[in-house]
């Protein structure tokens, strides 16, 4: 009888396909399947050939981009030189994860569903298409369709005798145990983000640890929001970057919700462990040190503070100890349960930690080996950078309005990353930022005779001031800018910076201040006002125009 295996790949860029993928491995193991679940880059093409089970989870990112994690793959794949009997030996199934308000909906998962057909694969389901909009989220596809799939698979794969599918109340075991040292074991004193010496362009498995050179709100005190001007040093890191570019950042967790954490779980901050895979050949978890402090393991890479999905409900569900928790957690992870999760978790962006102080006796229960199982990583924030080298040479700096809203919870909802940086001083000694740099999807014109039109309203800006400082640095003078915000006086972020390009006939700036008289006035209505020029410039001098936002 052929090995009973399967492998899950997923492209996933916030999450949501990895926690799928997660969910397909774990209902695999049930139905004791030998099953691998790694992302579609991390896994070797070359053998992909010699899979006779696969099942695909990908989200589509942007306008109809695949998630970073899947690029490699996506070129590979697309290769022109692939016979197309290349995967005839390959049974496979696709679950798209996308939004239908946007044009290209699961475009990346129609697409590959599409080719791996071309190359000869065998597909055992239609292709399942997830999306955010449906009221209750992408399972009320994603449920229906892995019942069906798990059909078609024990049908090719049948049990073992003698063997059961193994019962949703019986727990899995973790992906890794966590032996706690002796706390008299000898340990080196390092600081464990060090500006290490470069040994490639810093990338998210080798951040950068850029020290931060200054912190400024330019926004003024009595508005709303507050926006921070940040620069970093970043001399000796080797990065560069260009207009448009992105700079990557991973942030941390406040030292109060990692205090509150260890508290309700009864784990002591800085006691010592080192992570054993369970399985073989299940590799250990990246930018996690081994040995590694639970304070360590809490503040740099627990997620404690994203929205906690169904399978955190589904897995606190198996420790708890008190009835009435449990019956309300399982509520929670069933499907019936969707639409009450959504209004408990979802709509009032209730973090991880606020739902494990809701289940107390459950919390308690926890073993320290299922934490990783439990709390996701705490992915990277993307930043348009704000700034040219040309003008500011080894340095970096990004716009950042700090996220903060209201919703029917008491506590004001924080962004973790922007909270952060804004907290940061650099006055208080030497504070450092782990960071790497990707590139953007805008590319400015090569021709410089070629006028840009950039809208750039708020922090939408950032990416055109790099532009507009480097196209200066350059000699070159058709940069117009339509920029808009509330207040002249209170969000005119670097007024003075474009007011002077303007005397020096850089520049050529509109304003758009929507609270400052009457009616509304928003860049659109400057457009329009304007729209002689603007066709001007497009008809007869060829002028790009770039919207950020």
């Amino acid at each position: 009888m052929a090995e009973r295996g399967l492998l899950v790949l997923f492209g996933s860029q916030t999450g949501t396909a990895q926690d799928t993928a997660e969910r397909v491995g774990r209902e695999a193991q049930r139905r004791h399947l030998r099953c691998r679940v790694e992302a579609l880059d991390s896994c070797d093409l070359a053998n992909l050939i010699h899979e006779p089970l696969v099942v695909f989870v990908c989200a589509t990112t942007g306008q109809g981009d695949p998630p970073d994690n899947m690029k490699m793959f996506w070129r590979f794949l697309f290769r022109k030189s692939l016979p197309a009997s290349s995967l005839c030996q390959l049974d496979y199934a696709v679950l798209g994860l996308g939004d239908s308000s946007y044009p290209k909906f699961n475009f990346i998962a129609k697409k590959l569903h599409k080719r791996l057909l071309q190359l000869g694969g065998n597909p055992l389901l239609p292709v399942a298409l997830g999306d955010d909009q449906h009221e209750l989220g992408p399972d009320a596809v994603v449920d229906p369709w892995l019942v069906a799939l798990w059909d078609k698979i024990l049908a090719l794969y049948p049990l073992p005798p003698g063997l059961e599918i193994i019962s949703p109340d019986v727990r899995l075991p973790p992906k890794y145990t966590l032996h706690y040292l002796p706390e008299d074991s000898p340990h080196p004193e390092s600081d464990l983000l060090q500006p290490a010496a470069p040994r490639a362009a810093p990338c998210e498995l080798h951040p950068f640890a850029a020290r931060v050179v200054s912190n400024q709100r330019v926004t003024a005190q009595s508005h709303f929001q507050d926006v921070r001007l940040i620069e970093f040093d970043i001399a000796g890191s080797g990065i560069t970057f260009s207009a448009g570019d992105v700079v990557m950042i991973q942030p941390q967790n406040c030292p109060e919700d990692v205090q509150q954490f260890c508290q309700l779980l009864r784990l002591e901050p800085h006691r010592r462990f080192v992570l054993e895979p369970t399985e073989p050949g299940t590799s250990l978890p990246p930018l996690l040190p081994q040995p590694c402090t639970i304070q360590y393991l809490v503040t740099h890479y627990l997620d404690i503070s994203c929205v906690p999905r169904r399978s955190f409900f589904e897995l606190l569900a198996s420790f708890s100890t008190n009835e009435l928790e449990r019956e309300k957690l399982q509520e929670f992870s069933s499907a019936q349960g969707q639409e009450e999760l959504y209004g408990y978790c979802n709509r009032p962006r209730r973090t991880t930690l606020e739902a494990l102080w809701d289940f107390p006796h459950s919390t308690c229960a926890i073993p320290a080996d299922y934490l990783l199982d439990l709390i996701p990583r705490i992915r990277p924030r993307a930043f348009s950078i704000a700034s040219s080298l040309l003008a500011h040479p080894e340095r970096m700096q990004i716009l950042v309005a700090v996220v903060r809203y209201k919703t029917r919870l008491s506590k004001p909802r924080r962004g973790l990353c922007s909270t952060w940086l804004a907290s940061l001083n650099p006055e208080q000694g030497d504070v450092r930022v782990p960071l790497w740099v990707k590139k953007g999807g805008m590319k400015f014109p090569a021709d410089p005779a070629t006028p840009v039109i950039m809208i750039g309203p708020g922090t939408g800006v950032a990416p055109f001031r790099a532009a507009i400082q480097e196209r200066v640095a350059l000699g070159l003078r058709g940069n117009c800018l339509f920029f808009g915000c509330r207040h002249q006086s209170k969000d005119f972020y670097c007024q003075t910076e474009w007011e002077e390009l303007v005397t020096k006939g850089f520049l050529t700036l509109f304003t758009a201040f929507s609270r400052d008289q009457e009616e509304k006035v928003y860049v659109q209505h400057r457009i329009r006002e304007n729209g002689k020029l603007v066709w001007e410039l497009l008809n007869s001098e060829n002028a790009h125009i770039y919207l950020a936002g």
